[in-house]
């Protein structure tokens, strides 16, 4: 008995055992419950199913709903529900992340590692695809190439311009979902990778480089696998968010047939919910493998230790004649992705009749607009001068806020914990349960938190669901980024400040957060930018009191009132732009800071 008591005396005196023990049993509440609650649902008939599912009373518990969708032959049932679509979805992800990564990464290692002009522009403007909803880009998408010959509705800028019309390839279908997923998720890969690059020892790099060995090979060789654990989770959070985005897929995709696993699961959420459910699972059991593969490849032995107390001076890489080519492209391709947009919405918020520029046929009534000014068909007055939309504003700065300081937090501990218990089963327990929120689809995260609300009276349509239910959605964000700059920090400098008897607490405020305080700022700046433009997590949770800029969004798009969703659209962006200035202006630190940019 006392043997007994003392390891777990002994276990529990390390800081990093009882943070991992503590949030083993919370993420198993926070995600293991409702993924049962998911598997249950997929075995229990509902009231949609009836149809479908002919002679089974609802709440009965069967598996008729896998045996439609998975093997059903006639009239090409399953093929069409289920294969077809879980092909488009994997092929969609695994380019999309491939994009992201090649994209992302070499703008990282040229703003980090080379003599690249224009480097603060870049890095400032290179995060705004994320900033921006997915959604915006597949409207800007269209905006831009749209014509007589492909889609429906006014013709886009190209043709308008210049007479030209695209092919239905270049407008709608994989290329096109390709482009605007990669574009979204690559600054995942500037942030990741860039803040190792930034922050690594660079002795290496000089010794290989006094060798007179080759760029390229130290390049192979020396960069890419120190960096591999970014490049890892890059890769991985980039493919399960596509898996799981809805927006992409219902712009570009479906106009031409191409339907991925997250729009068959709204089709079929009205007719068949129980099938629904089940795409819902194949997605996270695809997610699931997708992280097996990233910790066997990592491995737990491996030290991918990048900073070690060591000064070190890096020798940046002369790009020579092709600087001012690769910087006017790479500066031109930015301006078109991410200012253009801006401008698209800027000016779709002032026009009176879509398709006429001209000054007669524009007004700032839409923002400014005194009550009667404007005639929508959601209300006559600036959106600046709406009670409604002032209140959404209010709402989705609180809760992102909660939600970033909760996940932060979370983030950070974890990370640190996972790190120093590196290869042990808890260790890995923890990292994985961390991780599970993101594989699961947000609508369907949602859905299954509203159920779980709806026993619960304290929950059911009030702020606390949505700080939860976005606090645990995006701990992943905080986790991979704390775990990232854990791993780059020796063990040494805390095992000398312990030496020295400094207190747990003392060494995380004192040594290791300062030291890497770049990325872990982005741990907080992520989710906090992530729940200001969340739609498909909250729709189906807000009430009238919880309305966020989002939703409201959404709802004046759906009513036709263009105007105000091209407003509320911009005004997203500059709040987070404006957060994210503060948050520079007062820590010396923000998302682009993550890779530097100086």
């Amino acid at each position: 008995m006392n043997k007994t008591k003392n390891k777990v005396r002994a276990f529990f005196s390390k800081p990093a055992n009882v943070i991992l023990a503590l949030f083993a049993a919370l993420l198993v509440l926070l995600t293991l419950y409702p993924l049962c609650e998911l598997v249950h649902h997929t075995f229990v008939v509902h009231a949609t199913d009836a149809t479908v599912l002919p002679g089974l009373k609802k709440g009965e518990l069967t598996t008729a709903s896998w045996k439609k969708l998975l093997f059903t032959e006639s009239h090409k049932y399953s093929l069409i529900n289920f294969y077809r679509p879980m092909f488009n979805s994997v092929l969609l992800a695994t380019l999309s992340a491939l994009f992201a990564l090649v994209f992302g990464g070499t703008v990282a290692w040229l703003v980090t590692r080379s003599n690249l002009k224009g480097k603060k522009f870049i890095s400032t403007v290179f995060i705004f695809p994320y900033i921006m909803p997915s959604w915006t880009l597949a409207l800007f998408w269209l905006n831009m190439f749209k014509n007589p010959g492909v889609g429906t509705g006014s013709p886009g800028f190209v043709y308008s311009l210049t007479g030209l019309m695209a092919p239905e390839w270049f407008v709608y279908g994989l290329l096109p979902m390709v482009i605007v997923s990669g574009l979204h998720y690559a600054p995942f890969a500037y942030i990741f990778i860039g803040g190792i690059l930034r922050n690594m020892d660079a002795n290496l790099e000089e010794a290989a480089t006094i060798l007179k060995t080759k760029r390229t090979r130290i390049l192979l060789k020396i960069t890419l696998p120190i960096v591999k654990p970014a490049i890892l989770s890059t890769f991985l959070l980039a493919f399960a968010s596509v898996m799981g985005s809805y927006a992409v897929p219902i712009y570009l995709g479906s106009p031409v047939n191409f339907y991925v696993l997250t729009t068959k699961m709204k089709t079929l959420q009205t007719t068949a919910i129980g099938q629904a459910y089940i795409i819902a699972l194949v997605m996270v059991i695809a997610g699931a493998l997708i992280m097996m593969a990233n910790s066997l490849l990592t491995g737990t032995r491996k030290s991918y230790t990048t900073v070690t107390g060591k000064s070190s001076q890096i020798s940046l890489v002369d790009l020579k004649g092709a600087n001012p080519v690769i910087t006017a492209v790479l500066c031109l391709l930015l301006f078109f992705v991410c200012i253009m947009p801006l401008f698209s919405f800027a000016l779709e918020s002032v026009i009176i009749k879509a398709g006429d520029y001209s000054l007669s046929n524009m007004t700032l009534n839409y923002w400014f607009g005194a009550s009667g000014s404007v005639s929508t068909t959601v209300g006559d007055t600036g959106i600046l001068r709406d009670p409604a939309i002032w209140s959404a504003i209010q709402t989705s700065l609180k809760l992102s806020v909660c939600c970033a300081l909760i996940a932060g937090s979370c983030g950070v501990i974890i990370g640190y914990a996972v790190v120093r218990r590196r290869g042990t089963k808890l260790s890995q327990w923890v990292s994985g349960l961390s991780f599970f929120p993101y594989l699961i689809p947000a609508m369907a995260f949602g859905a299954i938190y509203l159920a779980i609300a709806s026993s619960f009276s304290f929950l059911a349509n009030s702020f606390l669901v949505l700080v939860l239910v976005g606090s645990v959605k995006y701990l992943p964000f905080a986790t991979k980024s704390g775990t990232n700059a854990m791993l780059q920090l020796s063990a040494e400098i805390e095992e000398a400040a312990t030496i020295f008897g400094v207190s747990w607490w003392k060494r995380m405020t004192k040594i290791i957060i300062p030291i890497q305080k770049a990325s872990i700022i982005s741990g907080f700046l992520l989710p906090f930018t992530s729940c200001m433009r969340e739609l498909s997590l909250f729709v189906m949770l807000v009430s009238s009191k919880t309305q966020t800029l989002t939703t409201m969004l959404m709802t004046y798009n759906e009513k036709g009132a263009s105007q105000y969703g091209n407003a509320i659209n911009l005004l997203i962006i500059v709040l987070v732009l404006a957060i994210n200035f503060a948050v520079n202006k007062l820590t010396g630190a923000s998302i682009d800071k993550g890779v530097g940019g100086n």
